[in-house]
């Protein structure tokens, strides 16, 4: 089970890469070839698509940083976890909830995600 943990941090840590080509050798550790990625905002598969989908949001939150909002529920090949995007030891903009599915490799193929507090439109 602790695998599944260090999993998910090093989900967290694809999300915060801002080097695109450390970010790359991330998602090739992380995520398994098929992946899929699904949330209100998007719906992908592949790990070159996760990739645009991250790039995406370091752009339109640039200078925030995700980071784990609790402890990870996990059982089997799945983990539940809620995170947080803010800045850097203040407090979180948007809080999501994600389903992270692993392959029998110990790499993530799916995850499902979860908007709980999103920014009110300007």
């Amino acid at each position: 089970m602790q695998e599944i943990y260090g999993v998910v941090e090093r989900y967290i840590e694809c999300w915060n890469q801002a080097d695109p080509g450390r970010r790359r050798l991330l998602i090739e550790d992380v995520w398994a070839a098929d992946a899929s990625y699904t949330d209100p905002l998007a719906d992908v598969r592949g790990r070159e698509a996760i990739d645009a989908v991250i790039a995406a949001a370091q752009q339109q939150f640039a200078g925030l940083v995700f980071s784990l909002g609790g402890p990870v529920d996990a059982n089997h090949s799945q983990a539940r976890f809620t995170w947080h995007l803010g800045p850097h030891g203040g407090e979180p903009l948007v809080i999501g909830f994600d389903v992270a599915v692993l392959d029998a490799d110990g790499r993530i193929s799916a995850v499902h995600g979860f908007l709980d507090q999103v920014p009110a439109a300007a």
